[in-house]
């Protein structure tokens, strides 16, 4: 699989094992994600989008990679920064994995060409780097991690090699983009 442009966007011809190892990291990452919030019982929070209850870093090291604190050395304003956008960055990328799946799903059976316009193809780069971010922060791994480092007998090559290969995907996909026109 490599993406190349297309007059219809970028597009790329998918083996069914490629769109079955792609739909299942989308759905792992919607699994992470969870289910959207319940709304707010109270009307100004719930009309201006804010979580129910305290907001606080997760506790899952992946999660917390996803939704990092915004400040570091100011808990406050962390929390309070957290409380005004992680219920709109956790729905974004829930819509984005969501939109990869529906694209997947009718190619795992028998594989097939995937064309994306430009707004999907923002989109799947961001759930892909949401991927390598989870999958990355399960395997430890450091600027210092090489994919040669790891003994194929070890129990975690084969997430390494998915780890490796969505990088190849998204550099294929990133190569196929211009850049958007500012303003």
């Amino acid at each position: 699989m490599r993406f190349k442009r297309s007059r219809r966007g970028v597009e790329a011809k998918l083996e069914p094992v490629e769109a079955a190892v792609l739909a299942q990291c989308a759905g792992e990452l919607l699994a992470l994600l969870g289910e959207s919030e319940e709304p707010s019982g109270d009307p100004l929070e719930a009309l201006v989008g804010l979580p129910p209850g305290q907001v606080t870093t997760p506790d899952d090291p992946a999660l917390a990679r996803l939704f990092p604190d915004a400040y570091g050395d100011d808990e406050a304003a962390a929390t309070e920064f957290r409380r005004y956008t992680e219920s709109d960055l956790r729905a974004g990328k829930r819509a984005a994995a969501t939109g990869g799946l529906a694209k997947l799903l009718p190619l795992t059976a028998a594989g097939g060409k995937l064309v994306l316009d430009r707004d999907e193809a923002d989109a799947w780069l961001s759930w892909l780097n949401d991927i390598r971010l989870v999958l990355g922060t399960r395997l430890d791994i450091t600027e210092d991690t090489y994919e040669d480092d790891l003994d194929p007998e070890d129990p975690h090559w084969d997430v390494m090699q998915v780890y490796s290969w969505l990088g190849w995907l998204q550099e294929s996909l990133l190569s196929c983009l211009d850049p958007r026109p500012s303003g």
